[in-house]
C-alpha cells in the first residue's frame, strides 16, 4: 500500500454510519496512523464530513469551529427521546393546526444567538461518560443550555406534517435540538427525520466524494487525486509569505515581527504562513500585546501548496 501524503478527504458520509466508523475505514485503507474528522455527524445524517490524514489532523479544531450548513426535514406531531427518527416515540399530537404561516412565525424565535439544551442522546461527556450511554440506561441529567448562533433558518419546503429547513449555524448547534424546540414552540411536538450537511467551512457537498467511491479509489491507488492539501481547511485565513529567516524562527516556535509587510493584517487574528517556495509552514496568530506573530501550528510539508500567496500580505 502506497502511503498517501498529508491532507483532507471531503467525504459524503452515508446514512447509518457513525463518523468514527468512517474514520476507521479511511485509516484502514490508507495506512495512516493519524486520522480524524472535522465535526461529528449523527449516524442518521449524511453529507460533508472532512476526514484529515497525518499532519492535517492538527487543523481539525478549525473545522470543528467553522460554520456549517444543513438541510433538515422535521416531522411535526411526533416527539422522540433522541429528537430524531431513530428514537422512541414519547408523544404524539395532531399537527393539523400548524400552517405554513404559523411555522414561519415560530422560526423567528430561533434565528440569531439563542440558548439551546443539548440532547441526552449526544456524545457530550458527563464525569467522563458519554451522555448517550447514560440515556440508554434510562438516566436523564440536567443539561446546561449553551449559547449557539443560527445565522440562517429558512423554510424551503412545506408538506405537512413535514417541513424542510435550510440552516446555517455556528459551532455547537444541534439540529436535533432545534427540531425538538420548534415542535415545543408549535405545541405539537416534532423530531428531525432527515438531515444532510451541505457545508463545513470551505468544504461543500458539491466537492464531496461518496464513501463508497473513495474506498474504490483508495483500493485502486488513485485516492491521492481526491485529497485536499492541509491548508485548504484554513483558506478563510489571510496568507503571508515568510522570508528564510522568518521561516527558521517560526519553525523553532519563535514569534516574528513580519512588519511592515503584514501591517494591514494586524486586524486579523490568524494567518496562513508559507515559505518562499510555497510550502505551508504554519498557522500564526497575532499577539496584540507584543505586536508579534506567534506560531500556533507548525508543519513539515515537503511539497508546495497551490494555495500559497504569490506576494507577501500587504505587499504590492
Amino acid at each position: 500500500m502506497t502511503r498517501l501524503r498529508d491532507g483532507i478527504f471531503n467525504v459524503d458520509k452515508p446514512h447509518g454510519m457513525t463518523s468514527m466508523e468512517v474514520v476507521r475505514q479511511v485509516k484502514r485503507l490508507t495506512g495512516h496512523r493519524h486520522v480524524g474528522h472535522g465535526g461529528t455527524l449523527d449516524p442518521e445524517a449524511t453529507g460533508v464530513l472532512p476526514v484529515c490524514l497525518g499532519q492535517a489532523t492538527r487543523l481539525m479544531e478549525y473545522l470543528v469551529d467553522s460554520e456549517k450548513e444543513y438541510l433538515g426535514t422535521l416531522r411535526l406531531g411526533v416527539a422522540t427521546d433522541t429528537y430524531d427518527a431513530d428514537g422512541r416515540v414519547m408523544e404524539e399530537r395532531d399537527p393539523s393546526g400548524v400552517t405554513r404561516e404559523v411555522m414561519e412565525q415560530a422560526m423567528v424565535g430561533f434565528r440569531g444567538v439563542i440558548e439551546q439544551r443539548p440532547p441526552m442522546f449526544s456524545a457530550l461527556k458527563l464525569r467522563g461518560e458519554r451522555m448517550y450511554n447514560l440515556a440508554r440506561r434510562g438516566v436523564e441529567v440536567e443539561r446546561t443550555p449553551r449559547t449557539v448562533e443560527v445565522k440562517r433558518l429558512e423554510l424551503v419546503e412545506w408538506r405537512p406534517p413535514y417541513a424542510t429547513l435550510s440552516i446555517q449555524c455556528g459551532r455547537g448547534a444541534y439540529i436535533r435540538s432545534l427540531a425538538q424546540d420548534l415542535g415545543t414552540a408549535l405545541g405539537c411536538g416534532a423530531h428531525l427525520c432527515q438531515l444532510r450537511r451541505l457545508r463545513t467551512g470551505v468544504f461543500s457537498i458539491g466537492q464531496a466524494t461518496p464513501l463508497e467511491a473513495l474506498e474504490e479509489a483508495l483500493v485502486q491507488g488513485s485516492g491521492e487525486e481526491l485529497l485536499f492539501p492541509p491548508d485548504y481547511a484554513v483558506l478563510h485565513f489571510k496568507a503571508v509569505t515568510l522570508n528564510p529567516g522568518e521561516e527558521r524562527m517560526v519553525c523553532r516556535g519563535q514569534p516574528v515581527r513580519l512588519n511592515p509587510r503584514t501591517h494591514s493584517a494586524e486586524a486579523m487574528e490568524h494567518c496562513r504562513a508559507y515559505s518562499y517556495d510555497g510550502r505551508f509552514v504554519a498557522v500564526v496568530r497575532f499577539n496584540r500585546v507584543l505586536r508579534l506573530w506567534e506560531p500556533q501550528k507548525v508543519f513539515q510539508l515537503a511539497t508546495p501548496s497551490p494555495y500559497a500567496t504569490e506576494n507577501p500580505l500587504g505587499g504590492p
